[in-house]
């Protein structure tokens, strides 16, 4: 299993958010999902300016065995996506915490983070899960 970095927050169905300050958020799947999805072959990214509210769907990863909504973390309007996963989406699959980020949202409610997991909570969910 794959180290959890220690500067995310978590959502119990597996995306991550990565504070970066101004307000920004940046958004991805956790390792443990692209491990259950298996080899990403495509993905769906907001558009630059969509508002997305914190637990909907806002993006989707499709794999040979499933397709998966991703929920936002935060509430927020969408400044940024990783454009570059439309032709590689298997990078999420080799680097979810790192160059497989989906997109960034500037947070309405940055307040919304304190609901999230931290790396320690989502480890032992991630155990829980595997009992």
């Amino acid at each position: 299993m794959s180290e959890i970095p220690g500067d995310l927050k978590f959502l119990k169905s597996h995306e991550w958010a990565r504070v970066e300050g101004n307000g920004r958020v940046t958004v991805g799947i956790s390792d443990h999902a692209q491990g259950l999805l298996g080899d990403l072959v495509y993905v769906e990214l907001p558009n630059v300016g969509d508002k997305v509210e914190a637990g909907a769907a806002s993006a989707v990863v499709e794999s040979v065995k499933a397709a998966s909504d991703v929920y936002a973390p935060v509430g927020g309007t969408v400044v940024e996506v990783n454009s570059a996963l439309s032709d590689k989406p298997e990078t999420i699959n080799e680097d979810a915490y790192g160059e497989g980020w989906l997109y960034v949202i500037e947070a309405s409610e940055p307040d919304q983070l304190n609901d999230l997991l931290s790396p320690d909570d989502y480890a032992e969910l991630l155990e829980e899960e595997d009992h």
